[in-house]
């Protein structure tokens, strides 16, 4: 599969197949926006590397192989399994996703507040929800983006967050995305979709995983909409195996008052690219995006975030932190968008890396495009490797050379890290990094 119609002739055949699995949902106003995104997306063929926006990240091996949609829910995953990646002593509600499909005998709801929905999006689809037919494809913009035309056209289920005005959920929410790797060549497009009605409130963890060392494609969007004053702090946890492909696209929409927190941890997949976009459409938002990728070995990990300040009296705070071993490589890239009319803006963007190989390499690029004048906005990259004064300093104290690189590498990621305010999953981070780190460094041959 290399020639543009090869893929086409490729993805189309899987759509034959993916309708008639949809028993009946065909003639369905959803169904128009699949056949349009396929359509769209044979016309456009995966990025490569001479466009600008994927110039460092090469997704050949994924446009190469022939990955089919994974079209019935698994069976074979327990509750032992599911309990390896819960976090000790959370007490919240918990959706598990199998290859993309949602187990209700897995998962774990609390009672719900009267209006509140969670669950299944292909569950909501078939009840023909209001809400869901509103605001479902309404916010990623998937023109121009293959990925997510390749999500919409093959989206059948996902997580579905639906939060009336006024309500304030008190229990956070786990979305557990399970990857078997059972079939080979596995492609999973989980779909999600988070309304916050006015002065809501929630907490929620995205968090993927595998099972397996299997060659998959994880291709996952997730829209959000944030009502007038409402408070969202959405964590995002990438944990998939060492031959999985994750290309994750999030589309905020945000209006006024409302405030948003991101906090984005990726140190899974063998490519991996996460997409941000947060739109501020209306005055007094405020905006939050954070990151941190820990990469060895042959990983490539990329992220791009862009913020939209279409409106004035807006801020945005952005802290992306990246770790990088072996042979890894790492992209950021993040734009600050100010419109004509959003004076008052205030937005600050930092984006640090720590190189602990002489083999691991960075490719940064922080834009602002600016079109008001009374603004104050601020933006920079920094690359280094372990601070030699610290480095001696802790040996100085008795700490062997490896662990007191470990200790530097540990202080450096936690600042991202403490910024979550979900405590077990903080803890779970917590411990993981030491582990990471303490598992000693990548070896290049």
């Amino acid at each position: 599969m290399q020639t543009q119609e090869q893929i086409q002739n490729w993805y189309r055949s899987n759509f034959k197949l993916f309708e008639k699995s949809l028993n009946g949902e065909a003639p369905s106003p959803l169904h128009e926006v699949r056949k349009q995104a396929l359509q769209r997306f044979t016309e456009l063929g995966f990025p490569t590397t001479r466009n600008e926006e994927w110039k460092y990240t090469n997704v050949a091996p994924i446009a190469k192989t022939p990955f089919r949609p994974v079209l019935v829910s698994p069976r074979g995953v327990s509750k032992s399994d599911v309990e390896r990646f819960s976090f000790a002593g959370f007490e919240g509600h918990q959706l598990v996703f199998v290859d993309g499909h949602f187990v209700q005998s897995l998962s774990m709801l609390l009672p719900l507040p009267e209006g509140v929905v969670l669950g299944s999006l292909a569950a909501a689809a078939r009840t023909n929800n209001e809400i869901v037919n509103t605001h479902i494809a309404r916010y990623a913009q998937f023109i121009g983006d293959a990925f997510t035309l390749l999500n919409t056209a093959f989206m059948r289920d996902g997580a579905t967050v639906i939060i009336p005005d006024g309500i304030e959920l008190e229990q956070p929410i786990h979305l557990l995305f399970i990857a078997t790797g059972n079939e080979d060549a596995a492609a999973i497009h989980p779909r999600n979709l988070i309304v916050v009605g006015k002065r809501g409130n929630v907490q929620l963890v995205e968090h993927y995983v595998s099972l397996s060392h299997a060659t998959y494609l994880t291709n996952t969007v997730t829209e959000v909409l944030t009502g007038e004053e409402a408070v969202v702090e959405h964590e995002k946890l990438q944990l998939e195996g060492d031959h999985a492909y994750h290309i994750a696209s999030t589309h905020v929409h945000q209006q006024g008052g409302s405030r948003y927190l991101s906090n984005s941890m990726a140190l899974g997949g063998l490519i991996v690219r996460n997409n941000i976009t947060a739109v501020l459409d209306a005055e007094g938002i405020d905006c939050t995006l954070n990151g941190l990728t820990l990469a060895t070995a042959q990983q490539l990990i990329d992220n791009h975030t862009a913020i939209d300040h279409a409106k004035p009296n807006c801020s945005s705070h952005e802290l992306y932190k990246t770790i990088l071993d072996g042979k890894a490589h790492g992209v950021f890239n993040g734009k600050i968008f100010v419109r004509k009319d959003a004076q008052k803006t205030d937005a600050k963007q930092t984006n640090k890396t720590l190189l602990l190989s002489d083999h691991a390499q960075i490719d940064a690029k922080p834009q602002l495009e600016i079109f008001a004048d009374d603004v104050k906005c601020t933006h920079g990259a920094t690359v280094g490797q372990i601070d030699a004064e610290a480095l001696f300093y802790l040996r100085s104290r008795g700490i062997d050379e490896e662990m007191a690189k470990d200790l530097l590498a540990y202080a450096f990621a936690s600042d991202v890290i403490n910024r979550i305010q979900i405590e077990p999953l903080r803890a779970m981070l917590d411990n993981l990094l030491h582990e990471r780190l303490q598992q000693g460094r990548i070896k290049v041959a």
